[in-house]
């Protein structure tokens, strides 16, 4: 790596590529050398809109290039865990778009490369660095929540559905990912799904994912591609306040100083002397509409991976956070074993 400049290649270019594109080529210091992407179309529209770029068809260029430091992957899902792995196996640093893998086993794999050659892996989980979901994370750590109880999400929409993998895989990692920043990255204690898939055999549609914490901690997961409005919503309840995040709100953090106590009552432990049972106390306070300073969060990940290459750090969104997330995800597979299909265009 030069001192003064980082180069980069990004494989992919097609939904959520040129977002990444459009921010790696911003940061100062950086530059997007190369481009991959098997579709002619998309190679036209790098070459139209980012001319810095060599749109180029296959990655062994970008391989054998000694002067590319890092690697972009944004490409399907089931072709993240063998790009990531040539590219370390290449010297490269890399960053993949959720999820990193489709199985625990890669992610290890990918690790054991990572650490033998001293290069630094992320993952695109975007909203980590999301400035609202930052400010819950502070909320929480601080105790002004109390003890948490639960949390639960809802990602909707009606459309793009997608045939590689399913409703969970291609939504559920963004909020796996916010629970488990919230809560510190624990292992959950058990987790449970139900889906159905109503448009396509074997890939579901809509799915309910619960997931049980230490602690008695809970969480609901709700995905799908088959709802009339687009929600992107999650609640978290605590003994002391509530929290609703709702990224596509004009005010994205509502916390409410409310809950319910139970009154502490002399001998409430003995039945025959109160015969009524244990009496609760119901807090209404003040509720808050926080301003949330924006920044955004593409920006905020790409700046990060550049200065973890740079000064060789473990990124928020590193191989350990990316192994839970994964292995949520894994352990919540569908009995017949669908969720993930072989399809490596990008």
């Amino acid at each position: 790596m030069s001192s003064n400049n980082l180069v980069l290649a990004q494989f992919g270019c097609g939904y959520w590529g040129p977002n990444l594109l459009r921010n790696f080529s911003a940061l100062p210091g950086c530059t997007v050398k190369y481009v991959v992407d098997s579709s002619a179309e998309r190679r036209a529209f790098v070459e139209s809109n980012f001319p810095l770029s060599r749109a180029i068809e296959t990655h062994q260029t970008v391989l054998d290039d000694p002067t590319v430091d890092g690697v972009v992957i944004a490409t399907p899902a089931a072709s993240h865990f063998s790009l990531a792995k040539e590219a370390l196996d290449a010297g490269k640093h890399v960053f993949v778009e959720k999820p990193l893998a489709t199985k625990v086993s890669e992610v290890d794999e990918l690790s054991r490369c990572a650490i033998k050659r001293n290069l630094v892996v992320m993952t695109g989980h975007t909203f980590v660095y999301n400035s609202a979901v930052r400010y819950v994370k502070r909320l929480i750590d601080s105790g002004e929540l109390g003890e948490l109880r639960y949390i639960y999400s809802q990602r909707l929409n009606l459309g793009r559905i997608r045939s590689d993998i399913d409703a969970l895989w291609n939504f559920a990692p963004h909020d796996i990912s916010i629970i488990q920043y919230w809560l510190g990255d624990p292992e959950p204690i058990s987790i449970g799904r139900q889906g159905m898939a109503y448009m396509q055999e074997g890939i579901d549609d809509v799915v309910f994912l619960n997931l049980e914490y230490p602690g008695k901690v809970i969480a609901n997961i709700h995905v799908s591609w088959l709802d009339p409005q687009k929600v992107r919503k999650m609640i978290i309840v605590g003994s002391r306040k509530m929290v609703v995040y709702d990224d596509i709100a004009e005010n994205k953090l509502v916390i409410y100083d409310k809950g319910i106590d139970r009154r502490a009552i002399l001998g409430e432990n003995m039945d025959f002397d109160n015969p009524e049972g244990p009496q609760f106390d119901y807090r209404r306070g003040d509720i808050l509409m926080p301003e949330v300073k924006f920044a955004e969060p593409i920006r905020v990940e790409a700046e990060h991976f550049v200065d973890c290459i740079r000064n060789s750090h473990e990124p928020l969104t590193g191989l350990s956070h990316a192994r839970t997330v994964v292995s949520i995800l894994e352990r919540a597979r569908p009995l017949n074993g669908e969720g993930i299909h072989e399809n490596f265009t990008t």
